[in-house]
């Protein structure tokens, strides 16, 4: 598992790759957490090949850190299969989603 964070204007694009499980998640979220800053937020996870319940848990905190802000918050990028676990998860009617990174930059 990789993130790789970068900053458009006032922005942070979180990248992730690979998978996103029990063994990563907590030093993930913390880290997530650590850099949220004052803007909007986009999680892009078009290299996330797993996700786990504890990854799902993951975005949900940041989400839930986010809302009360009133900062956007947008997923970009994901893979067929890890778009069935959010929508099986009731995730995708609660997040707001796009289909890449530069969809996701132009809602913020």
């Amino acid at each position: 598992m990789s993130v790789r964070f970068e900053t458009e204007g006032t922005t942070l694009v979180a990248t992730l790759e690979g998978r996103l499980d029990t063994t990563n998640a907590p030093a993930t979220e913390a880290e997530l957490l650590k850099r949220l800053g004052t803007g909007a937020v986009v999680l892009d996870l078009a290299g996330l090949s797993y996700i786990s319940s504890a990854g799902l848990r993951v975005v949900l905190v940041v989400a839930k850190r986010l809302k009360p802000t009133g900062r956007r918050f947008v997923l970009a990028g994901l893979q067929p299969h890890i778009r069935e676990v959010f929508e099986v998860s009731g995730f995708l009617s609660i997040l707001d989603v796009a289909a890449d990174r530069a969809e996701a930059l132009a809602r913020v």
